[in-house]
């Protein structure tokens, strides 16, 4: 019998880790520091995941929603990787032992402005801060004090250099703004010691060569220039005909593509920019060794500009980051190879594929040109480069693994193929839709059957060779093409059997066709509203539609027939797709929700609350073991099948309890009343726990109040808020004021914690009851004494 699938467990989950900012290497080159919203994430760069984030945790519980995000605008790292020093929106600044994850101080900053650069001097005892209106302050990091305004003649816009630099013991602070010209300080005096003239642009990078005697410095003007760090005089203006965003410097004794000995005795320049290649440059000789033919992260000129070069000595690694977040690792004693990739923010995840053998790697279309290929084992990526335009839809066939297939809004598709050792390339492209390609899909046995459906409202058959190459590019060639819909065309998919296709259209149609030619076979319609997408049956002659009318439907092939209608969903279902031989269906939607059905019974067996945003994807593994979505909200994640597993938790866990209950009924029945009390607050057991409690105090059974002493944290709450519910029960109070009064130094201290309406309930009626009783002894004084004042006149 099929065991149905009840519950799926987020196994993994990859979010952003950097959406922009700073970007640290420590030095021992086992992590590295990005900056995230209102965090710092570290990133462990052998697992490529995130392994600890550096922020300040909300003690309100239940409220985290309602406080704003204080961002992070800028961090740095102290010279030892040790100190952490953060400024943010919320105009503070907080210091950190970083990998302790423990806040040191916090105190306000003195700038009228928001802080954009931050730097620590060498002995950990100074802080330089710039802001965006070129202002510059020195504090003194032992006492958290603003110690200088550096004056800041003629200086204008944004701080963009600021770092510190020990010359001739002398303390020097560099920094540099919008105004294109470098500027010196000695920190000692709080005056300004020497300017460095020549660029026309924006200074985006300055480093001090290892001599103590050179500076060189980049700029959007398009050269570099090596000043004379004594005089201020430029040395050298080079010019490399591209705005540079980055420099860096590398160590020597390294083999470039193209040389066939390793370079030593020099130093050596990378500098990279709008072209998203690297240069390298001898800065001794001025001699350029190496230019990058191809770009890291794009082709052609929509490449994406490197924004930051980080030079790790300690692994003879150059970090190379991207504006669209991507951070490629390089190997430099390797000819520069590529030897990870790590994708810090991927935007929206519009479609996911698992290709390869045992499903080796995950393709994953984002807001971007390139394809995300993500290494199931470690999550290493690689971009596939070709598109020249977002990809927005994949596809890939149970026939061939290895292949899969992209449509992009650059009105192409393109056909890729994996290798035995994990390299893809493009092996075939089409280029004959007039708008973004919304849907492609394989046939189930044969994969040289390929459709598309577009924006343009065509849908096309494609001719694929029988035979593809990995160093040859097929031009392909169209079969057929139909006019399919009034609207734009959502999604297709292929019978199991290769004989029909269906689509599905904003005009709130799906429509079946016949694969052979694309004729017409019928029309399915009965939705509100558009149809995102359309699956067919793999066992039945059924096929399923979602909607954005928040409804999937399911309908018969044989009379195009609505046989159910799936309602859960809050808002648009965007995907959804077949389980457990065709028993069951998967479903996302605009709500943020995974939902899992029950074909049978119309049913939703599951609801699953995991993502913030808009699911767009999902894919489910050939053996249905995993589910991966992804969405608006750059999330990523992985769902694992636990329903066995979740089963025989719960089984073990009734048997557990049932054998807790007997002990629980024979400590009562020897008159174990203290033991059991324990046994009763793990097992829930209010009314028993009320029992005992009576029968203590009936008893006067000593060691109550140790007993109580002795319980946990978890237990004490637990047995307080029984006493909340008791002492709402004239019948009950007794028992309810002795727990609330014996608890009541742990309350007031702080070691126990209960919700509000609890306090507030107890506070309620125990002066209700405290009020009874005091009225309760004021009658019954009135009645002694008018028992007193008749005794006399009775013996009378």
């Amino acid at each position: 019998m099929t065991q149905l699938k009840e519950v799926y467990k987020v196994k993994a989950t990859h979010t952003a880790f950097f959406t922009g900012g700073d970007v640290v290497w420590p030095d021992d080159g086992d992590v590295m520091l990005f900056q995230c919203g209102a965090t710092v994430k570290v990133v462990d760069i052998d697992q490529g995941q995130v392994i600890s984030s550096i922020d300040e945790e909300v003690d309100s519980k239940g409220f985290d929603d309602e406080i704003e995000e204080d961002s992070i605008l800028t961090f740095t790292l102290s010279k030892d990787n040790n100190i952490l020093v953060s400024a943010h929106k919320s105009k503070l600044f907080k210091m950190w032992l970083w990998k302790d994850k423990k806040l040191l101080k916090v105190w306000q900053s003195m700038h009228k402005v928001p802080v954009c650069k931050l730097t620590i001097s060498s002995d950990c005892s100074q802080l330089a801060t710039g802001a965006t209106d070129a202002s510059i302050r020195l504090w003194d990091l032992n006492n958290h004090a603003c110690t200088h305004n550096l004056p800041v003649v003629d200086m204008q816009g944004v701080i963009s250099i600021l770092f510190f630099h020990e010359n001739e013991n002398t303390k020097l602070l560099f920094g540099a703004a919008d105004d294109a010209v470098i500027r010196c300080w000695d920190v000692q005096k709080g005056l300004l010691h020497m300017t460095y003239r020549g660029h026309f642009s924006k200074v985006t990078g300055v480093i001090i060569c290892d001599d103590n005697c050179r500076m060189i410095s980049c700029s959007r003007d398009k050269v570099f220039f090596i000043w004379d760090i004594k005089t201020g005089r430029s040395l050298h203006t080079v010019p490399v005909y591209e705005s540079l965003e980055a420099l860096s410097v590398i160590s020597d004794n390294i083999t470039l593509p193209g040389h066939s000995k390793p370079l030593t005795k020099g130093t050596f320049v990378v500098v990279a920019g709008e072209k998203g290649t690297l240069k390298i440059w001898d800065a001794t000789k001025i001699k350029e060794l190496y230019v990058e033919q191809e770009s890291l992260f794009s082709s052609g000129q929509d490449g994406f500009s490197i924004i930051k070069l980080l030079y790790c000595a300690a692994r003879k690694r150059l970090a190379v980051v991207s504006s669209d977040h991507t951070i490629a690792i390089l190997d430099v004693d390797n000819s520069l190879n590529v030897d990870k990739q790590l994708v810090g923010f991927s935007d929206d995840i519009l479609d996911i594929v698992f290709i390869g053998e045992k499903q080796s790697h995950m393709a994953v279309a984002t807001n971007s040109p390139n394809i995300k290929l993500y290494r199931s084992s470690n999550m290493d990526c690689q971009l596939l480069k070709g598109h020249t335009d977002l990809v927005i839809s994949l596809a890939t066939t149970r026939s061939n693994t290895s292949l899969f297939v992209s449509g992009s809004k650059d009105n192409s598709i393109r056909v890729w193929l994996l290798n035995s050792a994990g390299v893809v390339q493009c092996v075939a492209t089409g280029c004959r839709h007039t708008a973004s390609v919304s849907s492609v899909a394989f046939g189930c046995i044969n994969s040289n059957l390929l459709v598309s459906a577009s924006l343009d409202t065509t849908l096309k058959l494609w001719l694929l060779p029988k035979k593809l190459k990995h160093d040859y590019v097929d031009i392909l060639n169209v079969k057929h093409t139909e006019l399919a819909h009034d609207k734009d065309i959502n999604g297709v998919c292929v019978s199991p059997n290769d004989k029909i296709i269906a689509t599905a259209s904003f005009d709130k149609t799906a429509k079946i066709w016949n694969a052979n030619d694309l004729s017409l076979i019928g029309v399915l319609r009965g939705h509100r509203r558009g149809v995102w997408s359309v699956r067919f049956s793999p066992v039945d002659q059924v096929v399923l539609t979602t909607s954005a009318d928040s409804t999937l439907k399911l309908w018969s092939l044989s009379d195009l027939s609505c046989l159910k209608t799936f309602e859960g969903h809050d808002s648009s279902v965007l995907r959804a797709e077949f389980l457990t031989r065709g028993l069951q269906i998967a479903s996302t939607g605009g709500d943020g929700l995974v939902k899992l059905w029950c074909i049978k019974t119309s049913e939703c067996v599951a609801t699953f609350d995991e993502h913030d945003g808009k699911i767009w994807a999902l894919s489910v593994s050939q053996d249905e073991s995993e589910l991966v979505t992804g969405g608006s909200d750059s999330k990523l994640l992985i769902w694992k099948d636990v329903t066995e597993e979740t089963k025989t938790e719960a089984t073990n866990k009734r048997q557990e309890y049932i054998l807790q209950e007997q002990e629980l009924s024979n400590l009562i029945h020897n008159k174990k009343l203290l033991p059991a009390l324990k046994l009763a607050l793990t097992l829930d057991h209010p009314a028993t726990v009320l029992k005992i409690v009576n029968d203590v105090q009936q008893n006067k059974s000593k060691g109550f109040e140790t007993a109580i002493n002795d319980l946990d944290t978890a237990h004490k709450e637990a047995l307080l808020k029984c006493a909340s519910v008791w002492n709402t029960n004239t019948k009950t109070v007794q028992a309810a004021q002795i727990v609330i009064s014996l608890l009541l130094n742990d309350l007031t201290s702080g070691k126990i914690h209960v919700d509000k309406s609890v306090m507030e309930s107890i506070l309620v009626f125990t002066e209700r009851h405290f009020k009874r009783m005091t009225q309760l002894q004021q009658d019954l004084q009135i009645l002694l004494y008018t028992s007193d004042i008749m005794q006399p006149r009775a013996n009378s």
